[in-house]
């Protein structure tokens, strides 16, 4: 018996959760087949997701199939929620892509082909609803081969296509051979000799398949079970076992946090190597900390079980880890967690309803971004304001029924305005020196500000000897500077620029005969971390700095004559077509639109194109604001734009 874990991606509404009720069906988890429409699948276990018929939160259950324990996790396929999908990406083996035969290859399946690729995750594509009225096979194939740029492998063909008896013959279609014959020059010459014998031929799909070199495709459909049959066999073939040595050391990665019912933290782990048992005391999140194991459960036959021990290979759920969170490595640290999509581009406040508390209300957020850490919460004191980062108009329901649901908090949203970003325009240099004025702190700190290419962040560097001073101060300087770049001029995340650390000094540690440690006369970290904001937004000031805004790249597929209907659509949301193709009764229009306007384009689309119209978007770049005024973003800091507000609240907190 071995193990899988297999993760279940689609674009929304394509039926993957549909899909997962029909494998648990069929490996005899489960008597009767949930419906999605009915709220009564067992993945959707949220009472918003039964209300909205979509998926929002992962959700892992466990079934055998032969000699193959399959944990599966079914994923979200809404673009809001790609979070969710990004987590479970850093813990398969294996992936089923599900594809709608109807609507064929839509922005998501895009999206999480691409990603998929470049994991190099091994994964089989399943073509779902071949049951339905306008059903394809040929076209989905040729766009999956063409839009995904992916080499897809035919499993079988259809018969009865867009009927209730529409199933799926498994067999070898001779284009199979080609697209392996691609990857395998042995293979190659075989075929030129007319000498591939079946075993070869399935050898080479294994091989291929378990390297993410091909992908191969059935079709089917969930809701009657066609072609279900072909996929497992698919699945038990051709993906590959879950790894990892039980008696080296353990070493596993939480792609989920969830709170149980007294509150406590919830920990879903996939373990890659070793054995974690109850008791154990296990360091995490890069040595940050550590927590004991109060209790395990594994997933077996569509339950989460108690169970003593939680072998390399299996997914869990562990209990005792107070400060665990979303990414982190337990014991032995695995590769650094990485972000496969962009982050979220749109914000918006937070608005408590009648009698909610604030206080409550802030607890309760930071729970849910607990949950999701590309959730970014930014909390404005004075203001009394809670802002909240989202990737779009359905995220936002989502944050207030689950606030009203699970917490009794009634809120509403201010208006969804973009996440800018500041980039500097030039080079900007400031120093203050220890005990000359106006510096009122023990410390020099001087630093450059320079920019840098486009995508690479901030990197911080040194021209000063790193023995001048303690190591402590050159931390809390550093430290300081990437809070601090937080908020630039404009109050947004300064990016793409390099930090150098040109000066710097300290009072040595004073102390008097028989009386101990004089801070009055001696240097902390305090002062420095006091310093810091107030010499680098002096030399963000000389550099100046560009309020950029994010753009979404568009993709918009409509009927050809409603093209000069859909351009003023376009040109009223800013979007700037790049690209204009027919290819016969359809136009395709590719460019760029401004984050904040995509949703009005998704809303405004249906008119002009009879709708018939589709929009794909994704996070494309950062461009520069033009025209208007410059957006600003009120400040949650000391404000160092403002020496002396910054100084009145500051130096009362060092005891200047």
């Amino acid at each position: 018996m071995h193990t899988l874990n297999l993760g279940i991606l689609a674009h929304v509404d394509a039926g993957k959760t549909s899909l997962t009720e029909r494998l648990l069906h069929t490996a005899g988890v489960i008597d009767e087949i949930g419906s999605v429409d009915d709220g009564s699948t067992q993945t959707d276990s949220l009472a918003l997701e039964r209300q909205r018929g979509i998926t929002i939160k992962s959700a892992v259950v466990s079934f055998v199939l032969d000699d193959v324990t399959v944990n599966l996790i079914d994923t979200p396929g809404h673009p809001d929620f790609i979070a969710e999908v990004e987590r479970v990406l850093n813990v398969l083996d294996g992936a089923v892509l599900v594809v709608s035969a109807v609507e064929g290859v839509q922005a998501q399946t895009r999206v999480l082909m691409r990603t998929l690729r470049r994991l190099r995750i091994p994964t089989l594509v399943f073509v779902n609803k071949i049951d339905r009225r306008g059903a394809r096979e040929k076209g989905v194939l040729r766009a999956l081969t063409e839009r995904l740029s992916a080499p897809v492998v035919p499993m079988g063909r259809t018969e009865g296509l867009g009927t209730r008896e529409a199933h799926f013959v498994a067999r070898t279609v001779p284009s199979a051979l080609d697209v392996l014959a691609d990857h395998d020059d042995a293979l190659l010459s075989a075929y030129v000799e007319d000498a591939v014998s079946h075993d070869r031929l399935h050898s080479a799909l294994v091989t291929q398949t378990r390297k993410a070199l091909v992908h191969p495709a059935y079709f089917g459909s969930a809701i009657t079970g066609a072609g279900v049959d072909a996929l497992i066999c698919g699945i038990r073939e051709l993906l590959p076992a879950a790894g990892g040595a039980p008696d080296e050391p353990f070493s596993a990665t939480v792609f989920k946090v969830e709170r149980g019912p007294a509150g406590e933290k919830v920990a879903y782990v996939r373990m890659f190597t070793g054995m974690l048992r109850i008791r154990d005391r296990v360091p995490f999140g890069d040595g940050r900390a550590e927590g004991r194991v109060t209790a395990i459960s594994v997933f077996d036959h569509g339950k989460d079980v108690r169970d003593d021990v939680l072998p390399a290979g299996r997914i869990g759920k562990l209990w005792g880890l107070a400060d665990i969170r979303i990414g982190d490595d337990i014991g032995v640290p695995r590769k650094a967690y990485e972000h496969f999509f962009a982050p979220p581009t749109l914000e918006t406040v937070v608005v408590p309803g009648p009698g909610v508390d604030t206080g409550s209300l802030h607890l309760a957020l930071t729970r849910l971004a607990e949950q999701d850490p590309l959730i970014d919460l930014r909390h404005d004191e004075v203001r009394q304001e809670t802002s909240v980062s989202l990737y779009g108009e359905v995220q936002k329901e989502v944050v207030q029924a689950t606030l009203a649901d699970e917490f009794a908090l009634a809120v509403t949203f201010r208006e969804t305005t973009p996440l800018c970003i500041e980039r500097p325009v030039g080079t900007g240099a400031a120093v203050e020196f220890n005990k000359k004025d106006p510096n009122p702190f023990l410390a020099t700190v001087g630093l450059r500000v320079d920019p840098a290419p486009v995508g690479s962040g901030v990197d911080f560097r040194l021209e000063v000897e790193l023995g001048s001073m303690p190591y402590a101060f050159f931390k809390a300087v550093q430290d300081t500077v990437r809070e601090t770049l937080g908020q630039g001029l404009h109050g947004w995340e300064v990016t793409d620029c390099t930090v150098t650390m040109t000066h710097s000094g300290y009072s040595p540690r004073q102390s008097h005969a028989h009386q101990g440690f004089d801070k009055s006369m001696s240097s902390t970290g305090a002062d420095f971390r006091g310093l810091t904001p107030l010499v680098l937004i002096e030399a963000l000031r000389r550099a100046g700095t560009r309020v950029h805004e994010p753009m979404h790249s568009f993709r918009i597929e409509a009927p050809a004559d409603t093209l000069g209907a859909l351009l003023p659509v376009l040109a009223a949301v800013r979007a700037v077509p790049e690209t204009t193709e027919t290819r016969g009764t359809v136009c395709i229009l590719e460019g760029v639109v401004p984050a904040a306007l995509v949703h009005t384009l998704e809303q405004q689309l249906p008119g002009p194109t009879r709708g018939e119209g589709e929009l794909e978007s994704i996070f494309g770049h950062y461009a520069p604001v033009s025209g208007g005024s410059v957006p600003q973003r009120p400040r949650t800091d000391h404000n160092p734009l403002n020496r002396k507000e910054y100084l009145l609240n500051v130096t009362r907190r060092v005891g200047g």
